[in-house]
């Protein structure tokens, strides 16, 4: 697999700043302005990108009512039917150019999780520069065969799948000659449990495929995000909002501008502490050497005198010979008269 690419402006390898995505999703809630102000917004807020969501509720599913389209799996959203949801939720097709401009002029990669292959066609037309497969659309090998043929990095969430869905999907990137793959650890509830969120899946993901991995998060906060920083995350998704109180379907697990802003910061920093693998001390470092342990004369010796338990300690600062001496000096004779509050040096000591 290929583990450098770009995503618009932005190089996405393994030494990469972490790529924040900021997701769109439903968080319009049926306004143009609320989602060309949500993508003012993210970028406040630190996002590196802004994603949608490009569907219509015929292109996702079907108007049927009977109960196999109706929600019963423990969401926020049980009751409803898919094709009344989607009509509730989608981004109208005639807003994705300005979203796309508007994301342009702030500086914000834009891209898109598209649903069928007419959605695709209309990215393609934005000359998008990522493509997202939804959690739930891992098993369309045929989208994502098609997505992957336009030669575009290919973000696929993991949520509901399997180990074998994983390698149903890289094979149909592969088919398709698209080794630009980035897999997101998921879990597609609304919101996530925490304790469900198994970070650790980040590091592996990248391990077991030879992928750049991520995360998509639907928990609540920041500590998922910073987890998974820390286990190798090189791209971070979270669905954002203006302000809950607009509304929504997604409002209620979606993080407002403070929430995330905190979250990005909270991310940086996880960052930055993660650091390299290096047992080298830094300059600041070796000068608190100076507060180390080492050998010090405890008591006045006299010249001639032997080294004891009681005139010769390991104690602070660091000045003095290295404490592992200490067993060899103890029963030596001292070279010289000496006084207490002086570091110890080996030639003090009668080394015969």
């Amino acid at each position: 697999m290929t583990k450098s690419f770009q995503i618009g402006t932005f190089h996405i390898d393994e030494k990469s700043p972490v790529f924040i995505i900021a997701e769109l999703s439903a968080n319009h809630n049926g306004s143009l302005d609320n989602a060309l102000a949500t993508v003012k917004a993210a970028k406040r807020a630190g996002a590196d990108a802004i994603k949608l969501q490009t569907y219509t509720a015929d292109t996702i599913t079907l108007d049927v009512k009977t109960d196999d389209f109706r929600l019963k799996q423990g969401t926020i959203w049980d009751g409803k039917y898919l094709y009344d949801l989607y009509q509730e939720a989608y981004t109208p097709w005639e807003w994705h150019k300005e979203i796309f401009e508007a994301a342009k002029k702030e500086g914000l990669v834009c891209f898109s999780s598209p649903f069928d292959f007419s959605s695709v066609d209309l990215l393609e037309e934005l000359n998008t520069p990522a493509y997202k497969i939804a959690s739930f659309e891992i098993t369309d090998i045929p989208l994502i065969e098609y997505v992957a043929s336009k030669g575009k990095p290919v973000i696929i969430s993991t949520g509901i799948a399997e180990q074998e869905d994983i390698e149903l999907a890289l094979d149909a990137c592969k088919r398709k000659g698209n080794t630009q793959i980035v897999l997101l650890k998921c879990t597609s509830s609304y919101p996530a449990p925490i304790e469900e969120a198994n970070m650790i899946m980040v590091k592996d993901l990248a391990e077991r495929y030879g992928v750049i991995s991520g995360l998509s998060d639907h928990t609540m906060g920041s500590t998922v995000p910073v987890v998974a920083t820390v286990f190798g995350a090189k791209i971070i998704e979270k669905h954002f909002i203006v302000d809950r109180s607009i509304g929504g379907p997604d409002a209620s697990f979606s993080m407002n501008e403070e929430e995330f802003t905190g979250m990005v910061k909270a991310v940086r920093e996880a960052e930055r502490a993660s650091g390299t693998i290096d047992y080298t001390l830094t300059e600041k470092q070796a000068k608190g050497r100076e507060f180390s342990r080492s050998l010090y004369i405890a008591e006045d010796i006299k010249a001639g005198e032997i080294f004891t338990a009681k005139n010769l300690r390991s104690v602070r600062p660091g000045f003095g010979v290295h404490p592992k001496y200490y067993n060899k000096l103890i029963g030596k004779k001292a070279m010289i008269d000496l006084v207490k509050g002086i570091p110890m040096q080996l030639n003090f000591a009668d080394n015969k």
